[in-house]
């Protein structure tokens, strides 16, 4: 069965009998969780295992945020509060491998519930006058500590069968606004932005997914933000990143973003965006992104399939106690 080019969110901890039917009937690629579907882990392998049902597939990609610090949908009392990427960048060291690691007991905590994607590494790297809402979710400021760590994430979440998503392609760091309250632009040349913003994101290229930002680079693109601009996909994210995976927008509802759901979602369709993403579960905005979005098929659908088949079936031997207190140790050596 064909599925239409869509990841979309639902409302509350438990999937409700319309959504069910709308799922069934509009036929997503898979879902997104926030913290709001969030309940005990019984309850969120139940509602995964509904999502899927709805939709008749076993592999349905199911994603979260789990990045750690400020951006965590899983936590505590039932699961650990993990670091925030800055973090992990300043071990000096042992910061790969501590990110490989805090990134394999990630992917345990996802995987045991029914999560196969986690929206992770973050590769931007932030510049000074920028907005915090990059921050210290960033590995830190200099691009190859950032493509070291991200690399280490991107492992780690693999190894313990969890797909990252790298983001937020081609950079997010320079923008000064947060794209969830209004559209960025970054002024700055082709060749610096090449020297900093996109070299993360190169030197990962070869990861299955990759979210766009919603950031227009004027210099490039002066009248569209890159979820939204086909000179940016196709000369920077496919052509000067040499990114091939999977291309999937940042969440369509946020209002850097303007203009009615169904044409916001035909622009990054018309761009050359492989998957719309909308988060907030809003049962009206998913009817309208709907109609806006495509049958996955072609090129998209072959990134698609090829992104799901590095689901790593066969994890590495793993004793999770063991992990999960050395990296504790590790984190507390390093204080």
């Amino acid at each position: 069965m064909s599925s239409r080019a869509l990841i979309l969110g639902c409302a509350g901890p438990a999937l409700s009998a319309e959504e069910a039917a709308f799922f069934r009937d509009v036929r997503p690629w898979g879902f997104i969780l926030f913290k709001r579907n969030i309940g005990t882990p019984d309850a969120v392998r139940a509602l995964t295992s509904d999502l899927r049902d709805a939709l008749g597939r076993d592999d349905a990609p199911i994603l979260i945020d789990q990045e750690g610090g400020r951006v965590q949908r899983m936590g505590p009392p039932h699961w650990p509060a993990y670091p925030a990427g800055g973090r992990l960048g300043r071990l000096n060291g042992s910061g790969a491998a501590m990110a490989r690691l805090g990134a394999r007991l990630i992917a345990h905590d996802l995987a045991s519930v029914g999560i196969n994607v986690d929206c992770a590494p973050v590769l931007d790297v932030p510049v000074e006058g920028s907005h915090g809402i990059i921050g210290d979710r960033a590995y830190g400021t200099h691009p190859d500590t950032v493509a070291e760590i991200g690399r280490a994430v991107a492992e780690g979440l693999m190894a313990g069968g969890v797909l990252p998503v790298m983001k937020h392609i081609p950079g997010h760091g320079r923008a000064a606004v947060d794209s969830h309250h209004g559209l960025p632009a970054v002024d700055a040349g082709r060749e610096v932005l090449a020297a900093q913003d996109f070299r993360p994101f190169r030197a990962l290229s070869d990861l299955p997914m990759a979210m766009s930002a919603h950031v227009v680079f004027t210099q490039i693109d002066p009248d569209r933000p890159a979820t939204q601009s086909a000179t940016v996909i196709r000369d920077v994210i496919r052509g000067a990143i040499g990114f091939d995976g999977l291309l999937m927008t940042d969440d369509l509802s946020m209002h850097a973003l303007t203009g009615p759901f169904r044409a916001r979602a035909e622009a990054c369709f018309a761009a050359g965006i492989d998957i719309g993403l909308h988060c907030n579960g809003d049962m009206g905005e998913m009817r309208a992104v709907v109609e806006g979005a495509p049958e996955l098929a072609g090129r998209a659908l072959a990134r698609a399939q090829s992104a799901l088949a590095r689901l790593n079936p066969q994890r590495e031997v793993f004793d999770v106690r063991e992990a999960r207190a050395a990296f504790e140790a590790g984190l507390s050596a390093a204080a």
